[in-house]
């Protein structure tokens, strides 16, 4: 077995097919992609190289800017909402035992496992001004008006809340999954010590969870940032430009608006911010740990 695995010609055959698909599947659309941002290609006919035109020109797109504060938002809102909620409910779940736990754990991942364009026009009916189940509920409470969910002032909310809601479940499973690794010997420990459920969960599983919380954050952050189906199917963006978001403008720019080349440099854009922010992310995440280790 040691004289077969030593083999070159085995190595190659064996990491070949693997390095072909990254090739064909990943880097050349990328470079290709590089390439197509320089030019004014509009998806037919030739491609005419323009240089730095596209990003000149997408470094004053409004839209653009504005589609990424909204990237920015959903961000914020996975980060100071979803995640504390998801990590709060995985706790709880874990303190559950028998069928109670496996049945609240399928409840909360079901939005998860429903097809996308079901929950977007789900929503499209809950949000619906004449007769959505929100206006309804409102009815119920004395409130006469027609609220219209997707106006312009506050679409944005609207949709952050079904993306926030959409998600909660792959949150709440990873964080699940973290607290069932912890050994369950910390957790006697803190028992016999007298601390309460409040000190256990800050001093035992939130120290634990470090490296999950940052897996799960930094999936949340790229997530938002390329966030397109949900918002695609539920408002594309409008009105005007209220609910755009960066990969739905990358779309429409370059599948609509047969702009290609422009809609490239966004998506090289794209994939620049989305390594900054992943570098960011473990650069404060290993600095902390270091902190955490000099001060033990």
């Amino acid at each position: 077995m040691k004289k077969l695995y030593s083999n070159k010609l085995v190595i190659t055959s064996l990491i070949l097919p693997g390095i072909l698909v990254f090739i064909f599947a990943i880097l050349a659309p990328i470079c290709l992609s590089v390439y197509y941002g320089f030019t004014d290609y509009s998806g037919m006919g030739k491609a005419e190289w323009i240089g730095m035109e596209n990003y000149q020109k997408l470094m004053h797109d409004s839209t653009f800017w504005k589609s990424l504060w909204h990237s920015l938002l959903l961000a914020v809102g996975f980060i100071c909402i979803q995640h504390p909620l998801a990590m709060i409910v995985a706790a709880i779940l874990d303190k559950l035992q028998g069928k109670a736990e496996g049945f609240f754990r399928c409840v909360y991942f079901i939005p998860n496992v429903i097809s996308v364009a079901v929950i977007a026009y789900l929503w499209k009916f809950i949000y619906n001004p004449d007769f959505g189940l929100l206006n309804n509920i409102l009815k119920a409470f004395g409130y006469t008006g027609k609220i219209n969910w997707f106006d312009s002032k506050i679409a944005i909310w609207s949709v952050l809340v079904v993306l926030i809601w959409h998600g909660f479940g792959w949150g709440m499973l990873i964080y699940y999954t973290g607290i069932k690794n912890i050994d369950p010997v910390l957790y006697e420990a803190a028992a016999i010590d007298g601390a309460n459920q409040r000190q256990t969960f800050l001093k035992i599983t939130l120290p634990q969870m470090k490296s999950v919380i940052q897996v799960n954050v930094t999936m949340a952050i790229i997530s938002a940032l390329k966030q397109m189906e949900t918002v695609y199917l539920l408002t594309n963006g409008g009105p005007g430009d209220s609910t755009q978001f960066t990969a739905n403008y990358l779309y429409q720019q370059a599948f609509k608006a047969f702009k290609y080349g422009y809609g490239n440099a966004i998506s090289v854009v794209f994939i620049i911010i989305c390594i900054l922010v992943t570098v960011v992310l473990n650069t404060i995440f290993a600095e902390r740990a270091e902190k955490g280790k000099a001060v033990r």
